[in-house]
């Protein structure tokens, strides 16, 4: 789409006001609201570099004035034409994704990382395909951090109490909200497909048709925004909150992923259904090397680690099998085109961009490597050891000894990275939490 061709969709839409937004790098949206009129007479959008270095909760790394240039200038942001979409939610209203395109290889933003990586699978022509899972719960209305969450109430007028895999009827309870989450999808041209209820109560998982990492990356980066936007209007909350309630699953983002050559053929398959090539073991091999390493970027938040719990739904190690939810590496059974692998690592509060990011990298370093993967897991690997980092310092430290994912993923990237989650992680263990003051204020 050119600019031009912009200006006559803008005007067919009958847009007024245009969202010019930048993915950070918690995965939400920065930027600024312009009127139609001024953005296609605009060359960019100009945004201070210092916005990609602050923590979840607003505030700024240690280093962020040793990270980015301490008089704080401006980075130029220019639109990704292909990316407009419009806002259901908002009236006359437009978004669209921007980049900071000057700076690629060096770059803070989320989306410039991705496309680095796609660059480097581009030039051994290498077409990666993907297909994310969003898992997520619907939450009663909370307004008090000190207050646990709670199930919200559904048309029956109670709240969910049982574990309620793949119920229809369960879906169905909040039938209205789904069906305008549906609505918003097709008008911002998400190619979502199947919405299944997951095993926590009221938890959902909505899966998404195989594509390119980028565009994927920003269907569901405008997934989230839709879906919170949608369960407001219901007077809920919507979640991607790795593990919100102490008693439930948690939520993760499934990713599968395959290898394309230039002319569409997977490089996965073997010469018959089941049969895996040599750059499939490799792909698994790097996976399984530099995961564990990489784990705080697909795990990002001090909650994402009470996600990984032994028989709870959720990987604790490294392994991969065929058709078996119990490994970290799942490869589904299907057809020679078909074969692919799932990462069942990342968290549904990973970033989607840094997550695909990652996942992609760690292959590429596997093929590059020619990485040899272990025998694959026939029983669960729930009775093998902890391979995953516990806790989100560790998970730095393990990253940051890393230079292979360093050196593809950015090293700028990755010392900001680093510094802002140090700083997110500090933050936290400096609250006392209830469990401490209830077990150990008169116990010790």
């Amino acid at each position: 789409m050119s600019m031009l061709e912009i200006k006559a969709w803008l005007e067919k839409n009958n847009i007024l006001d245009v969202e010019c937004l930048v993915p950070d790098i918690t995965g939400n949206a920065r930027g600024k609201i312009i009127p139609a009129d001024h953005f296609v007479n605009e060359e960019g959008m100009r945004l201070p570099e210092s916005l990609f270095v602050q923590t979840v909760n607003g505030d700024w790394s240690d280093d962020w004035d040793e990270l980015v240039d301490g008089v704080e200038p401006d980075i130029v942001m220019t639109p990704d034409l292909a990316s407009i979409r419009v806002v259901p939610w908002e009236k006359s209203t437009a978004q669209i994704i921007h980049d900071d395109n000057e700076q690629l290889d060096d770059s803070l933003l989320c989306r410039s990382v991705l496309k680095r990586i796609l660059a480097l699978y581009d030039k051994e022509g290498w077409v990666p395909v993907v297909a994310p899972e969003m898992e997520f719960y619907l939450v009663a209305k909370n307004i008090d951090s000190n207050q646990t969450i709670e199930a919200p109430v559904g048309r029956s007028g109670r709240r969910e109490t049982a574990c309620l895999s793949y119920s229809v009827e369960a879906v169905n309870e909040f039938g209205k909200l789904f069906d305008d989450m549906y609505r918003n999808c097709d008008a911002m041209g998400l190619d979502v497909d199947t919405l299944i209820h997951e095993s926590g109560t009221s938890q959902y998982e909505l899966n998404f048709k195989h594509g390119n990492p980028l565009q994927l990356a920003d269907e569901v980066f405008t997934f989230k925004r839709l879906l919170r936007e949608t369960a407001m209007e219901y007077d809920v909350y919507a979640t991607f909150m790795a593990k919100p309630m102490d008693d439930q699953a948690g939520s993760a983002m499934h990713i599968h992923q395959s290898i394309e050559d230039k002319d569409g053929n997977n490089i996965f398959a073997g010469e018959k259904d089941g049969e895996y090539t040599e750059s499939f073991y490799h792909y698994i091999g790097g996976l399984q090397k530099y995961l564990r390493k990489a784990t705080a970027l697909f795990a990002p938040n001090v909650n994402s680690y009470r996600r990984f719990m032994r028989d709870n739904s959720a990987p604790i190690n490294l392994q991969w099998g065929v058709d078996n939810r119990t490994v970290g590496l799942r490869v589904p059974i299907s057809n020679r085109r078909g074969t692919r692998v799932e990462n069942r690592l990342p968290g549904a509060d990973a970033n989607p961009y840094i997550a695909m990011a990652v996942t992609l990298a760690c292959g590429y370093l596997g093929m590059k490597e020619q990485l040899k993967p272990t025998d694959p897991m026939d029983g669960s690997a729930y009775d093998e050891d902890f391979e995953i980092p516990r806790n989100l310092e560790y998970a730095l430290r393990l990253l940051d000894g890393c230079d292979e994912l360093k050196d593809v993923l950015g090293e700028r990237f990755i010392k900001a990275y680093s510094s802002i989650k140090a700083k997110e992680y500090d933050d936290f263990f400096s609250v006392i939490t209830p469990w401490e003051r209830e077990h150990l204020l008169r116990n010790v």
